[in-house]
């Protein structure tokens, strides 16, 4: 139940719309007498009817949209085999300029299968919407389809909504061009963001289409009104609320509050208002807005704040958190492109930091060129968390950097590293897997340093790569002198590594070996539900899924997975 003072500012805008409202009729019975017409007022003559009737291509031509005529053609079993393009219409021919520019206008027209025209047409909807539009005289859509016209210099892509409609014998086809629906939906659930107009006369609502999503209403709730949507936020956002509707009934100027909406998890909605007038200078009509969904955003920053009390308790040089984490993340977690194209392989990464740490632990990954054309591919863990697994992940991380352009192979790489954490004392240590690429071998030369082995996925089977003579290694900073060796593995076009911290798979008194076994699992399964595709793009949607199966909220650290995919690089095989 709302205490005294929320009760007062509930009561306040009420009272608020209430009397906007009768300023409305009382500004309607005003200023529209013909609202209130008499009843024996004369009606108005009917205009003549033309005497010439229009043609059927007129009335085709008077369509706003591109539209052709088909004519059906019938197979022995009286099923739609094909349809004959019969005419068009000049926005049909405006609609092939511009999307097919390339192209002979004259292919396209005169009496031609629409299938022949375009083949990728019989895989769409239409051919089922021309089939039912024939067979049950009923208008079919309007439906999205997406189809390709081949023409030169290369394949068009071509969106649209489609409708089909019986036409006496024939049958109307016309496309409205792009998916606005689709568009507008995708555009308002990317941003969370909708709109929505208020009607202060009679409380009407005109919604767009995420009006309830962003409200976190159920699909078939009513619409609520500006009265409904004070009674259903938190006490806190009424004076904000109230300021809002003020400015923009009274003070006509456009005007922004913040909502909070109570549940599970309340959900706070960034309104942004300006007035809708009857006539210029005269009173608000309705309040138009566009509503934003900052509830992510609004925790973001809350754990933002928390991270930032803890690391300035822990240390006074930072000055707050989110300074540290996002230069840290800028550091140590790049983001690929197509950089590694030209070696004939695709990297993506996934990085799942521990909340508990504010978002800065000791996972860290690197891909970059070397100067003798190789590769450095690697994939580390420092021991604990926060500021100070951060400072031993940023040190070894750069460390290893720098040892690489000395040319030395992988062993004497991780040799150098563990001599490096060796000489911080025994706090830090960490686990990692070095790893060399040679492009003229297509070779993956590795060490194992503590750290999960790396796994291959191949022909859609995924498997633990073998450890290295000897076994693993031990983590980086244990023991000083320690020698590590290497392993080869050969890649072919298509195969997958995936490199991955233990904080993807470990659980309280887990196995190693039952993580390891989890994770290859997982790999195959996510394969068979998600396929990479060719592009990195793919590989990418890959591993977000494999990920997905692995993550949850048993996790006590932060997770990373970097996965490489042997392709074949710009131009063919590389020459040396």
């Amino acid at each position: 139940m709302p205490d005294g003072r929320a009760r007062l500012e509930l009561g306040a805008i009420k009272g608020l719309l209430q009397a906007q409202r009768r300023r409305i009729r009382s500004y309607t019975r005003d200023h529209r007498p013909d609202l209130e017409a008499a009843p024996d007022a004369p009606s108005p003559a009917p205009v003549a009817s033309p005497s010439v009737s229009p043609t059927g291509q007129q009335v085709l031509d008077a369509l706003p949209v591109p539209a052709l005529l088909l004519t059906p053609v019938l197979g022995d079993d009286g099923e739609i085999v094909d349809a004959l393009c019969a005419s068009h219409n000049t926005a049909a021919v405006a609609y092939v300029s511009e999307r097919l520019p390339e192209s002979a206008l004259s292919r396209w027209w005169g009496t031609a299968s629409l299938y022949a025209r375009f083949p990728s047409l019989r895989r769409t909807p239409v051919a089922g919407m021309i089939n039912r539009a024939y067979r049950e005289r009923a208008s079919q859509g309007p439906e999205a389809v997406e189809w390709v016209a081949g023409d030169a210099p290369g394949p068009v892509r071509l969106v649209a909504e489609v409708r089909v409609s019986p036409c006496g014998d024939q049958l109307l086809l016309d496309w409205q061009p792009g998916n606005l629906h689709r568009m507008a939906t995708a555009a308002q659930r990317l941003v969370r963001t909708c709109w929505a107009e208020w009607n202060l006369g009679d409380d009407g609502v005109e919604p767009s289409l995420g009006f309830r999503q962003v409200l976190g209403l159920a699909d078939d709730a009513p619409l609520p009104t500006l009265s409904d949507v004070a009674d259903a936020v938190t006490a806190d956002s009424l004076p904000g609320f109230y300021q809002m509707l003020y400015d923009v009934i009274l003070r006509k100027r456009t005007a922004d509050c913040t909502l909070r909406m109570p549940g599970r998890i309340d959900r706070i909605t960034r309104l942004t208002a300006e007035p809708v007038r009857i006539a210029p200078g005269s009173l608000v009509w309705g309040v138009r807005a566009v509503l934003t969904d900052v509830t992510a955003e609004q925790r973001r920053r809350e754990s933002a704040r928390r991270a930032e009390r803890e690391v300035l308790h822990q240390r006074r040089q930072a000055r707050t958190i989110r300074e540290v984490a996002e230069a840290l993340r800028e550091a140590v977690l790049p983001h690929f492109h197509d950089e590694l194209a030209a070696y004939g392989l695709q990297a993506t990464a996934v990085y799942r930091p521990d909340a508990r740490e504010a978002g800065v632990g000791g996972d860290w990954y690197k891909a970059r060129k070397l100067p003798d054309d190789r590769l450095l591919i690697a994939l580390g863990d420092a021991r604990g968390h926060g500021l100070s697994a951060v400072t031993l992940m940023a040190k070894l991380r750069y460390a290893l950097a720098g040892l690489a352009y000395t040319e030395q192979p992988v062993e004497q790489l991780a040799y150098w590293l563990n001599e490096t954490a060796c000489a911080d004392g025994i706090e830090s240590t960490a686990t990692a897997v070095i790893a060399s690429y040679h492009p003229e071998r297509h070779l993956l030369r590795w060490v194992c340093a503590g750290h999960p082995c790396p796994a291959l996925v191949r022909d859609g089977r995924a498997t633990s790569l073998p450890f290295p003579d000897g076994g693993p290694g031990l983590p980086l900073g244990v023991l000083p002198g320690t020698r590590y060796t290497a392993a080869e593995t050969s890649l072919r076009i298509g195969d997958i590594v995936l490199m991955y911290s233990d904080g993807l798979t470990e659980r309280r008194d887990s196995d190693p070996d039952l993580d390891t076994r989890r994770f290859v699992e997982a790999a195959e399964s996510a394969l068979r539900s998600s396929d990479p595709g060719a592009d990195r793009e793919g590989l990418h949607a890959y591993a977000e899924n494999l990920v997905a199966r692995l993550d949850g909220p048993h996790r006590a650290d932060d997770a990373t997975l970097l996965a490489l995919r042997r392709v074949e690089p710009p131009g063919g095989p590389r020459r040396h």
